[in-house]
Formats: structure tokens, C-alpha cells, sequence
């Protein structure tokens, strides 16, 4: 049992982080899986869940994932295994998938079957803090699916109609409706087949800024989102408050969070963002839906990947 040990189980991992996802886990795990499965017990899914059987007193233990205590378990390995079994989902997750969808050229992290699909549209500005957004994300005991989506214009295709500029001389173009027909008409249904997803996948639509702003706008279109993860969303945006009273978001699951600085500003449109946030998530909790808000220590653009992820993490967590 000594050569199974972290580092040899670690090293092995690295070696195969090239490969497609399940191939990667059958090389990693076969050995020890072999093991486990000779104890009604398994890793992945894919490898031995597939059967479940009976340990010891009949009962069944369907999956490491689990996470059993090392005293359910006869075999010495165990204890080393149930030490790395998170570490390795989670370094899986953060290794990323290119996927053309239509003309966007889309990053996938996660897995296969997940319970969860979660799309986060991106500006170029985003891709490099990317992975440890994901890192954050895979804290989660759940199982996900992540479709980061970029957009070419991010001031036209965030936008919900058109607006003057703001600040500097870029205005926004109001394209937001083609944006969630893109999701709607490509790209969920590409998802859903490429990784094969259960029909009743829980879609959680987020995003930071102007794309946490989209996030909201975007389920007072439809009731397709099971959740909205909006980071630090652009609520000051002109006419947006108005809106949302007439068009009610339709998701019972919102997560809204701000730095606590970001209202500090001497731009007047934006210093409104505080004001708009409390009233939106104060609108929310009357209406009955399972919101929260979340201030966060600084300005705008600090930390907005760890926010980013955090917003997704509230929004799956069933147990609140």
C-alpha cells in the first residue's frame, strides 16, 4: 500500500492531466478503485457507480464523493484516498475546454452529468483570472458544469437597451436580447448535449459588473434559471430600477453582492449603485424569494473572480 501514498497518487494525476477528463480519472484511480469496488465502494461514477452494491451490513455506499468517514472503510488506502479525493475534483475542474459554440470560442471547466450548469458571460479583461475563479468554485460539494461565454462588445452585449456613456466616450449598445437568445438557442442546448446534462439541470445564469447586470435583466425575460449569481452587478444602470419594478425577476434564488466602497464615487450615475442594490434585494425578500446580499471589503475591482465564485457557491448551496 505504500507506493499508493499522496505523492505517487499525486504524481500519477499530474501525468494525465492532459488527457480527456475520464481517461484521466480511470489511470489515475484504477488501482485503488479496484480496491474499493471489492468493498461496495467507489470514486467515480463513471468508473464504479455505474453498480452499486452492499458493504459489510447491507447498506449501501454509493460513492466516495460522499465523503464516508475513514472508519467505514476496511482497507488502508482509504484514509489516503479520502484526503485526495476532493483535491483531484477540484484540480480536474479548473483544467479547461475550448468549445466553439456559434462564432464564440467558449472555455468549459467541470464535468459531464453535473447537477448543476453554470454560464458566466466573459469580456477578454476576465479569461486570465479564469481558473482560480474556478479553483473557488470547486470548494463546492456539488457537481458543476461551467460554460464561460465570451462577448465581443461588452458595453453593447451586457447592455439591456441603449444608454448614454457613462464614463469615457463608450455608450452601450442595448444587445442584450441577442445575447440571451445566443444562450437560449445555442448555447444551452449545445451544453446539454455535448456533456450529457439531466433534463432537470439547475441553470445558474452570473456574472460580475455589467454581466451580473445581464444576469438579473435575463430572468426577467424567463423562468428558465434556476438561480442568478450577480457580483457587484451595474444596478445604477440608467432606467434598470424602473424596469425591474414593471418586469419582476423571475428566479427565486438571487445572490447580489457589492464592494463595500463602490457607492464612494463622484460619478453621480453610479454612486446611486448602493441605493439600488438595497432597494433590489429589500424588493426581492418582500416578494419571497430566497435572495441574499453580500458587501464586500473594496472598490469595484477588487477580488472579482473570488467574488465571482462566491456568487455561484451561494447560489447552489440547497441548504441555506
Amino acid at each position: 500500500m505504500a507506493v499508493h501514498s499522496y505523492s505517487v497518487l499525486k504524481e500519477r494525476f499530474a501525468e494525465t492531466r492532459s488527457l480527456h477528463r475520464h481517461d484521466a480519472e480511470q489511470q489515475v484511480w484504477a488501482v485503488p478503485n479496484k480496491l474499493l469496488q471489492g468493498k461496495g465502494l467507489c470514486i467515480y461514477k463513471d468508473i464504479a457507480c455505474k453498480r452499486a452494491s452492499a458493504y459489510q451490513n447491507g447498506t449501501t455506499k454509493h460513492c466516495l464523493q460522499k465523503l464516508l468517514h475513514p472508519s467505514e472503510l476496511s482497507i488502508p488506502l482509504a484514509a489516503v484516498i479520502l484526503g485526495l479525493s476532493k483535491f483531484f475534483r477540484e484540480d480536474v475542474a479548473v483544467t479547461a475546454q475550448t468549445m466553439q459554440i456559434g462564432s464564440r470560442p467558449c472555455r468549459i471547466y467541470g464535468e459531464a452529468h453535473a447537477e448543476y450548469l453554470l454560464l458566466q458571460m466573459t469580456g477578454e479583461h476576465e479569461l486570465q483570472s479564469m481558473e482560480s475563479e474556478i479553483a473557488a468554485i470547486a470548494q463546492s460539494a456539488h457537481h458543476f458544469l461551467f460554460a464561460a461565454i465570451p462577448v465581443e462588445s461588452w458595453n453593447d452585449a451586457l447592455s439591456p437597451w441603449e444608454a448614454p456613456a457613462v464614463w469615457g466616450k463608450q455608450g452601450f449598445g442595448g444587445k442584450a436580447a441577442d445575447t440571451l437568445r445566443f444562450l437560449t438557442e445555442q448555447a444551452i442546448p449545445t451544453l446539454k448535449q455535448q456533456y450529457p446534462l439531466p433534463e432537470n439541470v439547475k441553470i445558474i445564469l452570473g456574472g460580475y459588473s455589467l454581466a451580473g447586470l445581464f444576469a438579473l435583466w435575463a430572468s426577467t425575460q424567463t423562468d428558465l434559471f434556476y438561480g442568478i449569481a450577480a457580483a457587484s452587478p451595474s444596478v445604477w444602470f440608467p432606467g434598470w430600477m424602473e424596469f425591474e419594478q414593471r418586469h419582476p425577476i423571475q428566479t427565486q434564488h438571487i445572490y447580489l453582492s457589492l464592494g463595500d466602497k463602490e457607492e464612494h464615487t463622484k460619478n453621480a450615475v453610479m454612486a446611486a449603485v448602493g441605493d439600488h442594490i438595497r432597494t433590489l434585494h429589500s424588493r426581492l425578500a418582500e416578494r419571497g424569494a430566497d435572495c441574499t446580499l453580500e458587501w464586500n471589503s473594496g472598490g469595484h475591482f477588487k477580488d472579482a473572480d473570488l467574488r465571482t465564485a462566491k456568487a455561484f457557491r451561494w447560489t447552489m448551496e440547497e441548504s441555506r
